[in-house]
């Protein structure tokens, strides 16, 4: 990331960048990838999701009364490449989501998933059980499909779940990442007090810690300070699958 964030402000997205070859990102002309069969729902949300991030910035932006020029410098991220996404021409790597993010002092599920309906429903004791974020849950049993909330957020090569998005009472977001073959991302420091939590499900895969790519087999964990560089990898030609628990110390994430 870039310059790690100020204490956050008062202000708090209500639910919850980029030349393409400086920063990753696909624009709207980049022909769309083939679409395996049964994925139809989720290339379908590809533009709702562009909207969504759309939605959010601005309207983050506008909450503080920042300007382009203010909101580019906050995040380090250009004017140009928050105008594009600003208006749905492009989608961010998942480097550049975590850089907006750290601007505006909020989580990364801020802009992962719009909130569920509120009509989605419950089961008989009131437990929620939804497939989208639930900006009610702190308090609430609530019951999450991986299979209906994963999705491909970002330009990267990289599926996320928010299987729980942040909230302030808990202090953490859980996802889940896919690591699709040949994937890198290297992620600069995060806020002052972040910790990462990585259990590896399915596959192999890598974490760069402390300047060293560590391999990580299925069945083993990692924690690691996420307020300094790290990195994850799979240099394999299959997938890999991890839960990764993200943690913010008090106050350093708005409530998504």
């Amino acid at each position: 990331m870039s310059a790690r964030p100020t204490p956050p402000s008062s202000h708090a997205l209500s639910s919850s960048t980029i030349t393409p070859a400086a920063e990753g990102l696909s624009t709207a002309a980049t022909p769309a990838a083939p679409v395996a069969a049964g994925s139809k729902g989720r290339a379908d949300a590809a533009p709702a999701i562009n909207r969504f991030l759309a939605g959010q910035l601005r309207q983050g932006r506008l909450e503080r009364g920042w300007s382009l020029d203010r909101t580019a410098l906050e995040t380090g991220v250009s004017k140009a490449m928050l105008g594009q996404i600003e208006r749905g021409e492009s989608s961010p790597t998942v480097a550049t989501l975590w850089k907006i993010a750290a601007g505006f002092r909020c989580s990364l599920s801020a802009f992962l998933e719009p909130p569920a309906v509120a009509s989605a429903g419950s089961d008989a004791h009131g437990s929620a059980r939804r497939g989208g974020n639930d900006e009610a849950a702190w308090g609430q049993t609530l019951y999450r499909n991986v299979d209906a909330l994963r999705s491909k957020p970002a330009s990267d090569d990289m599926l996320v779940a928010a299987l729980f998005p942040f909230t302030p009472e808990l202090g953490f977001e859980w996802l889940e990442l896919t690591l699709l073959a040949g994937y890198v991302r290297h992620s600069e420091a995060h806020a002052p007090g972040v910790t990462e939590h990585v259990i590896v499900l399915k596959g192999s895969m890598e974490v760069l810690v402390d300047e060293v790519w560590q391999a990580l087999a299925e069945g083993d964990a990692v924690r690691f300070r996420g307020d300094r560089p790290h990195g994850y990898r799979n240099l394999g030609n299959t997938p890999a699958v991890c839960h990764n628990l993200i943690h913010y110390a008090a106050g350093e994430a708005a409530a998504a």
